[in-house]
């Protein structure tokens, strides 16, 4: 789908015009970048890597936009991902296997991230439920695989050698990382920001693109085996369970738990880092 709407977005010729400067500000960066590589002088190092920062100062800006209206304001949201765009042009190295944009994009995903974890919560947790919120998550994932369907509070609690209430305790702290108003319009049970529709360009269609790459990569083997039969060669649910020995209900419901993991993945900045 994203490709049908990069398809179209390219008939239009401003689009496109606006594409092709972008890539080629992006190969300018690079290009640059690599000269500071060979480059003795520290002052002409520095300033080449500069230039080559404020070339793709729209790759932090378009990233940092990903994350706006979760608790922390937009403009540091911003600075921290020019931060991490600077760091990004010092680490770069040619022919580490993708380009500098490619590169750079999960350098500041990671850095805003970062910062969600240790400033965005509302109300900041003590550093143990905060430790414990990551053994559950992790845990959670670890027996979804092995039950092939939501563990209850109880399988949790055995899992992790732990009381039922500090279970229930680490699950509530979740609630402190963003505050909602109880004026807040919903649509359908959901903001509406979630809802609407962000202007797809070069930059927001590879951050999307990696942090799905990123989400799909946290999956077991037999989970993205199953992503692959039904989304890539578009097999129904009962080939793909004749393909795996299961039954068409077991693939129905394997499917549903992918598919909510990678959207809370993508959703929770905290979950996808």
């Amino acid at each position: 789908m994203t490709d049908q709407l990069s398809d179209h977005r390219s008939q239009d010729p401003r689009a496109a015009y606006v594409e092709a400067t972008r890539q080629e500000a992006h190969e300018r960066a690079e290009a640059l970048l690599v000269e500071a590589q060979g480059c003795q002088d520290p002052e002409r190092r520095e300033e080449l890597q500069r230039q080559a920062v404020v070339l793709a100062l729209d790759l932090a800006d378009s990233v940092a936009s990903r994350y706006r209206g979760r608790g922390i304001d937009s403009e540091d949201l911003v600075q921290v991902a020019r931060m991490a765009l600077v760091k990004a042009a010092h680490g770069f190295r040619e022919g580490c296997g993708s380009s500098f944009a490619a590169y750079a994009v999960p350098t500041i995903s990671g850095e805003v991230k970062r910062h969600f974890r240790d400033c965005g919560w509302a109300v900041r947790p003590p550093r143990r439920l905060q430790e414990l919120r990551a053994q559950l998550i992790s845990e959670e994932d670890l027996l979804r695989h092995r039950l092939l369907r939501e563990p209850s509070v109880a399988e949790l609690a055995l899992a992790l050698g732990l009381e039922r209430g500090q279970i229930l305790e680490a699950r509530a702290c979740s609630a402190a990382y963003r505050a909602v108003s109880l004026d807040a319009p919903a649509v359908g049970g959901r903001p509406p920001m979630d809802l609407a529709e962000v202007d797809g360009d070069h930059v927001e269609s590879l951050a999307r693109r990696e942090a799905l790459t990123q989400a799909i990569a946290q999956l077991s083997e037999r989970e993205r085996l199953i992503v692959q039969l039904r989304f890539v060669e578009e097999q129904t649910q009962s080939e793909i369970g004749l393909a795996l020995g299961v039954s068409q209900m077991q693939v129905s419901r394997l499917l549903s738990g992918i598919l909510a993991r990678l959207r809370q993945h993508l959703s929770d900045p905290v979950l996808a880092a």
